[in-house]
């Protein structure tokens, strides 16, 4: 997992391919007026989620893992908190759905982060994350990284 400002995105773009457009895409697009849904990138291989959703709380919120993305969860407007635990220390109790490229896991996150409106946490297969656990409208950005 990595957390950091979406400004300084580009700092981490010698880390995939993809993520140098990944960035430029959160810096250089207004994110405040894009309308909820996906936005096409370079199709399957990248592409953007745009939501406006209610937090769950921490006891709510979907504690899960991708396969075949890259989580980078950029915050809009609103707090979010995410939790997180590394892949290797969580039990997955129910099957993977590789058709949605997620499992979910009835772990505890070993952390909790706060991630303010301008940053992003950036979650590799290797990361458990849970999304969504805070209590306050969010609008966010994920941009979905193919491995």
């Amino acid at each position: 997992m990595i957390m950091d400002s979406c400004g300084r995105g580009a700092a981490y773009a010698a880390l995939h391919p993809s993520f140098a457009r990944a960035f430029a895409f959160l810096r250089d697009t207004d994110l405040a007026g894009l309308p909820d849904g996906r936005i096409e990138l370079d199709g399957e291989r990248l592409y953007a989620l745009v939501m406006t959703v209610d937090g769950r709380g921490r006891a709510g919120a979907k504690f899960e893992a991708h396969r075949r993305y890259i989580d980078i969860q950029a915050v809009v407007c609103g707090e979010e908190v995410m939790g997180w635990s590394p892949l290797a220390a969580c039990c997955q109790p129910e099957a993977f759905d590789a058709g949605k490229d997620v499992g979910f896991f009835g772990d505890v996150p070993a952390s909790w982060v706060l991630v303010p409106p301008g940053s992003f946490a950036l979650f590799f297969p290797e990361d458990v994350h849970a999304p969504l656990a805070g209590t306050g409208r969010v609008q966010k950005v994920v941009v979905k990284v193919a491995v």
